[in-house]
């Protein structure tokens, strides 16, 4: 469809129940409207008055499971109303995209190698994102794009995430017919961060994003993980999922997140196994004292999370179906205790006098008492903390998140039925 006729739509009204289809919140309809129509004047501007088609991928918010992933466990996560969306045009060669307040990117399709000048940039993660596809059998083309986000960037939302889904789903869209699966578009995403970024990541953040909703995943077969929706809505328990900025920049943490990774391997590997959820816990309690002397004791209370972490997962899902949300708050709290004193991914050990995350879980104790709960959010060390709050003290408690960390710091979410997805 024409760029001008799209836009008229959108002006129009013409979509504004897909929009609450894909949002599901009627007070930022009118935001995305004009942000869609914004995105559209945006790429006609740059690439001219053109058919194309429009690509969304959500940013997402994990329930349970704190670094688990990586470890072939077990989490629970959602994908968000915020995302990132794609003007998007097919071109005969190379792929030319622009992010909204970025600089153009151009990458060449044809070498579809890793290169040292890419990694920690979104050409690594576009470049990632077609090899892996290309290398699955599936075609790969040329496109133009324009690309807004509301994801938070750096803030534990996983806006890279997002960004990757989005790529997989473009490609999907424009040259397998929307054939490519949710699973292999997030397998894509993470391979491309994990070898042409340069960022060891698990996937959940990918899946999440891609498959969408609230969804328990289990990756005790990486390749072929167990995937079931959960048919909650926070809404029926009068709660509202709210996600605090606190401000701490990402930047500079990549040592701080692979240390947990290799660190939880190391003592996978004393047991001759790859990762933490092929070794026997009962083994890893007899051995503790040598494990300590060998690897330290950070790596033994990182360990010890993986464990009880792994567990606490079915037991939010089970206190989920059965409607038992104060159970579920209950090991949402015990997660969070379980990340600040054992996983340690609080605040960075390299950095002690920015401690943003921690001054945000205080402040949410003390504004929600025993009413709601608050923990740490995504991968941690800077970012965001998650809370579940009581729909009748939501005000209170975003009034004084956001004396502290600032205006529009908090963001009260609806959790997305939808993964990545071609919307028009």
């Amino acid at each position: 469809m024409k760029t001008t006729e799209l836009k008229a739509g959108f002006q129009s009204g013409k979509y504004a129940e897909l929009l609450k289809d894909i949002y599901i919140d009627e007070s930022v309809l009118e935001y995305q409207k004009e942000r869609y129509v914004k995105a559209i004047e945006s790429f006609e501007e740059l690439f001219g008055v053109k058919d194309v088609e429009i690509y969304s991928a959500p940013g997402r918010s994990e329930i349970g499971g704190n670094h688990t992933d990586h470890q072939c466990g077990r989490v629970l996560a959602a994908s968000i109303n915020l995302d990132a969306i794609a003007i998007v045009a097919k071109k005969e060669s190379g792929i030319v995209l622009k992010s909204e307040g970025y600089p153009m990117i151009n990458v060449s399709l044809a070498d579809l190698l890793p290169k040292k000048e890419e990694e920690g940039t979104s050409a690594g993660l576009i470049r990632g994102v077609a090899a892996r596809l290309k290398e699955e059998g599936y075609e790969i083309g040329g496109f133009e794009a324009y690309v807004t986000s509301d994801v938070l960037n750096g803030a534990g939302m996983s806006s890279s995430a997002a960004f990757e889904v989005l790529i997989g789903n473009i490609l999907s869209g424009l040259y397998n017919e929307g054939k490519i699966s949710p699973v292999l578009i997030a397998q894509a995403g993470q391979y491309a961060e994990n070898v042409f970024f340069g960022k060891p990541c698990g996937l959940m953040d990918q899946m999440a994003s891609s498959v969408g909703n609230l969804i328990f995943i289990d990756f005790a077969d990486v390749k072929n993980p167990v995937i079931k929706k959960v048919n909650v809505n926070f809404e029926d328990f009068n709660h509202s999922l709210c996600i605090v900025d606190t401000k701490g920049s990402h930047a500079d943490l990549t040592d701080d997140y692979a240390a947990i990774p290799y660190e939880m391997k190391k003592v996978a590997n004393y047991f001759n196994q790859e990762a933490l959820r092929e070794v026997d816990k009962d083994d890893f309690y007899l051995n503790l004292p040598k494990i300590r002397e060998i690897l330290g004791d950070r790596a033994v209370l990182r360990a010890m999370h993986l464990f009880e972490e792994n567990k606490r997962v079915d037991q939010q899902v089970k206190a989920l179906e059965e409607g038992d949300f104060d159970t579920f708050k209950k090991l949402i709290k015990e997660s969070g205790d379980s990340s600040f004193k054992y996983l340690q991914n609080v605040y960075s050990s390299h950095d002690l006098t920015n401690q943003s995350v921690s001054i945000g879980l205080a402040i949410s104790d003390i504004s929600l008492g025993d009413k709601g709960v608050s923990r740490v959010h995504g991968g941690g060390f800077a970012g965001t903390i998650q809370a579940f709050v009581p729909n009748d003290i939501v005000s209170m408690y975003k009034k004084n998140m956001e004396h502290v960390f600032g205006e529009g710091a908090c963001h009260v979410l609806k959790v997305r039925p939808y993964g990545g997805m071609k919307v028009l």
